[in-house]
């Protein structure tokens, strides 16, 4: 646990919410009844509107258009009562003390995937959203007098019931402590597990936010045959150190264009902060 001091980071040393000592030891957690079903209702019809006001973002030009219809990007610019959602007290009380009180919105995108067979996008491998923050070797345990440091945690903001037979989100508990990415040749083994620990799927009721730690081990599970779609707003916060990545570099960046002109490899492009969008871009 960490506050901000004077300008710099210190450890913390208030007691926190089990919820926040939760995220931090097992890299999940789940908060129930965040937002009132008039609140779900509300936010339900709002995110609803994006979509049928807003065109699909062609950011992700590998999915169909079919699929790319499943996302909308920047949903604070888009939404009130997202923009409004994404601080609610609940929420904050418990990332603040892992992030810091000024830690901010690095991506907020919305999910609505429909019942579907197949995904080309979605969650639906095993994955981690960034890092690992601090990559190792396999087999160096983590010495757990340290607290583990966290630098983006994920929230799933639900506007629809998520079941099992929809694809919850999984995690493997405790694997952000790792210091590894998912073993490439298992992205699909949906009995992946990390030090004996296996996956916890994050059941939600509309109104749940289900939290998870950047590096944690986590996926889309596979749907059943009840299949009802997800629906929820998604918004990663992260550290004040790191970079917002709502827009891509391409529209939003500091390079004037005198500058961009000058440019002479990808490498010097990506140097002056031109990246290819990536985790939280798209």
């Amino acid at each position: 646990m960490l506050t901000r001091k004077g300008g710099y980071l210190s450890p913390r040393s208030d007691n926190a919410s089990p919820a926040s000592r939760h995220l931090e030891e097992e890299g999940y957690a789940v908060l129930r009844g965040v937002l009132s079903p008039e609140e779900v209702a509300a936010l339900h019809t709002e995110l609803t509107d994006v979509y049928a006001t807003t065109p699909a973002d062609l950011r992700n030009a590998r999915l169909s258009a079919d699929e790319r219809e499943d996302f909308r990007y920047e949903m604070f610019n888009r939404s009130a009562l997202a923009q409004q959602t994404i601080g609610h007290p609940r929420i904050l009380q418990v990332i603040e003390p892992l992030l810091g009180e000024d830690c901010h919105i690095i991506a907020n995108t919305c999910w609505r995937n429909p019942p579907r067979s197949k995904n080309q996008h979605g969650g639906g491998f095993w994955h981690i959203d960034a890092g690992p923050h601090i990559p190792r070797e396999a087999g160096i345990p983590w010495d757990d007098r340290i607290p583990y440091p966290v630098f983006a945690i994920g929230a799933h903001i639900y506007v629809q019931d998520c079941g099992l037979e929809s694809g919850p989100t999984g995690v493997i508990p405790r694997s952000h402590k790792s210091g590894q990415f998912p073993p490439s040749d298992r992205v699909m083994d949906v009995d992946l597990d990390y030090d004996g620990r296996r996956v916890e799927p994050m059941i939600a009721k509309a109104g749940d936010v289900a939290l998870f730690v950047s590096d944690v081990w986590h996926r889309r599970l596979p749907a059943g045959p009840d299949d009802q779609g997800r629906f929820f707003l998604q918004a990663h916060y992260g550290r004040r150190d790191l970079a917002q990545r709502v827009r891509t570099t391409t529209t939003v960046s500091h390079v004037d264009e005198p500058a961009k002109s000058r440019i002479g490899s990808a490498r010097e492009a990506k140097l002056l902060g031109l990246h290819a969008p990536f985790f939280y871009d798209g």
